[in-house]
């Protein structure tokens, strides 16, 4: 049976870019890194290639950006333990906690601002809707629209981000080199619509 792990090189860089959210609820505001994980693979057209990986109880998709591998992961669980997920990523794909990268909702940005971390801002509810009910909920029409925008500046900003940590490094042992590469982007992106 053909998995994922396959197309992994023994040697070389590999980061893993995990889309969190609760995976039955696709299309909420609390899965919306979910939904920039699914535009990245359609990017770099694996987007059909989605395939679970038991260990992790996730679906992986591996993509190429230069010579770094990216591992691309939606968690199968409910947001609130969506790290058991990374965990079993990091043992599976022998990753350390410096080449993992999460997307993520985040309720105290507007929608599609976007840091590295990477928060993806779905706002704040207006009026009596409660915060539970409002990040379960799905965008308005009127969001959705701008959406393709979001997704596409967040994945701008995630690639952007590990071609600055990844690229030009010959060894990725090299320490001063390294480091002055990891320092965290400040670039924040917001959406005027």
């Amino acid at each position: 049976m053909h998995h994922p792990k396959d197309e992994l090189r023994t040697a070389g860089k590999r980061v893993l870019v995990a889309g969190l959210g609760n995976y039955s609820m696709r299309g909420t505001r609390h899965s919306v890194g979910m939904a920039v994980l699914n535009h990245l693979a359609n990017k770099f057209n694996v987007g059909n290639q989605w395939e679970t990986d038991r260990q992790c109880h996730a679906d992986i998709a591996i993509a190429r950006l230069g010579d770094v591998e990216l591992v691309l992961m939606k968690p199968r669980r409910f947001m609130n333990v969506n790290g058991l997920s990374i965990a079993g990523a990091m043992e599976t794909y022998k990753l350390g906690v410096e080449n993992i990268y999460l997307v993520h909702d985040d309720l105290d940005k507007p929608l599609g601002k976007s840091m590295v971390r990477l928060r993806v801002g779905i706002g704040r509810p207006v009026g009596e809707i409660s915060v539970d009910h409002y990040v379960l909920s799905r965008f308005t029409i009127s969001e959705q629209k701008i959406l393709p925008h979001v997704f596409e500046k967040a994945t701008e900003m995630l690639l952007r981000h590990i071609q600055q940590n990844y690229s030009n490094q010959k060894d990725p042992a090299t320490s001063e080199k390294k480091e002055a590469a990891k320092a965290p982007l400040k670039t924040e992106t917001h959406n005027h619509h």
